[in-house]
């Protein structure tokens, strides 16, 4: 797994003795997000999750899950309460917190994932998720 810097912007001279860094919003990362890259990531969340309306696994099913409130996937009893702690609605700003570091975000949770680290491939995948209705 390579991990590369997303993004590096030049601030002109190094007169301050220290590389700047710019946080880039999630906002315009989403806008720019190729859902054709969302397959490939799902395959990650895939042993737990499936995208299909109904078809809950270890985890809720994740179709429609982009505006959904948080908990309310039918059928699925295993939530641990942690996520209606620290949102009401899987917004893709939320997704994209939980999903670089779910047990951060929601403490307590029993999704047992590490994270995406790099923010255009959680982008890509929220944006895919999204298509997922």
């Amino acid at each position: 797994d390579d991990h590369h810097q997303a993004y590096t912007i030049d601030t002109g001279g190094d007169d301050h003795g220290g590389e700047e860094v710019v946080e880039v919003a999630f906002a315009d990362v989403f806008a720019a997000a190729d859902p054709s890259e969302g397959p490939k990531l799902f395959r990650k969340c895939s042993a737990c999750h499936k995208v299909e309306q109904g078809e809950n696994g270890t985890g809720p099913y994740l179709a429609g899950v982009v505006g959904r409130p948080v908990q309310s996937a039918n059928g699925y009893s295993g939530y641990s309460g942690a996520l209606a702690e620290a949102t009401d609605v899987w917004t893709p700003e939320a997704l994209n917190e939980f999903l670089e570091n779910p047990k951060k975000y929601a403490s307590g949770t029993t999704m047992n994932f590490g994270g995406f680290d790099d923010i255009e491939d959680r982008a890509n995948l929220i944006a895919w998720l999204e298509q997922q209705g």
